[in-house]
């Protein structure tokens, strides 16, 4: 399976597993000193952020950039102060994928203007963003992107940079492929595994009802290769 990350980047994600879920990517972006996070996914995925806010549909519809960018805005209420925040979802949907963000009191005049701030591209394996020239706009740190995948878990998959690297346990992995898998607990105690390759960092959090100690067997045959596209 070939997926486009939002940074431009493909990977390529082979092994004896079903890979056939569709999957997403986490790509910041900083301007004028405030960060935004943009996640891809197929057509859908939008409604879905929408609805786990709590938010009943879309509002108002543009188009932009050869696509639809539709907008609801709504109220999220903490339940612990009662304290109400104004929460807007920006969805940019193309052919077969979407572009989200959630922003906090905006219009939807600032949520054109963030938009206009990165250059879309939508492939038939997903959707890359670059900064738009002399928008001000940049790229913080490389996409992360996440697949589940039955029988095993979540894998969240980034490119093996120096600092993916630093954030490896400092202790001795067990050899596995064309790689070496480590193994620690969260805080909430649940076992996960941590599988770096030369091309990627695979962290595999073991689903409900996954054997964790079959997770290294179903990872063996698991490789992921990231290049980098000029055209995407």
């Amino acid at each position: 399976m070939t997926h486009l990350a939002l940074d431009g980047s493909r990977l390529d994600v082979e092994g004896e597993l079903d890979l056939s879920r569709p999957f997403t990517s986490v790509l910041d972006v900083g301007l004028r000193g405030h960060r935004y996070e943009f996640t891809a996914g197929a057509v859908g995925l939008g409604g879905e952020v929408a609805a786990a806010l709590g938010l009943d549909g879309f509002d108002e519809e543009l188009n932009h950039a050869g696509g639809a960018l539709r907008v609801a805005h709504g109220t999220v209420t903490d339940p612990r102060t009662g304290l109400g925040d104004r929460v807007t979802v920006a969805c940019w949907t193309g052919v077969a994928h979407e572009l989200v963000t959630s922003l906090y009191g905006v219009t939807t005049a600032e949520v054109l203007d963030v938009f206009t701030t990165v250059d879309i591209v939508e492939g038939p394996d997903g959707i890359g963003i670059t900064p738009a020239v002399g928008s001000g706009a940049t790229v913080l740190g490389g996409a992360l992107v996440l697949k589940e995948v039955p029988g095993l878990g979540l894998l969240e998959i980034a490119g093996r940079t120096k600092d993916a690297v630093r954030e490896l346990p400092d202790w001795p992995g067990l050899p596995l492929g064309r790689g070496e898998l480590f193994r620690d607990t969260l805080s909430n105690g649940r076992p996960y595994f941590v599988l770096a390759q030369p091309a990627a960092v695979v962290t595999v959090l073991p689903l409900d009802g996954t054997a964790v100690d079959r997770v290294p067997g179903l990872l063996g045959s698991l490789s992921v290769s990231m290049r980098a596209t000029a055209q995407w």
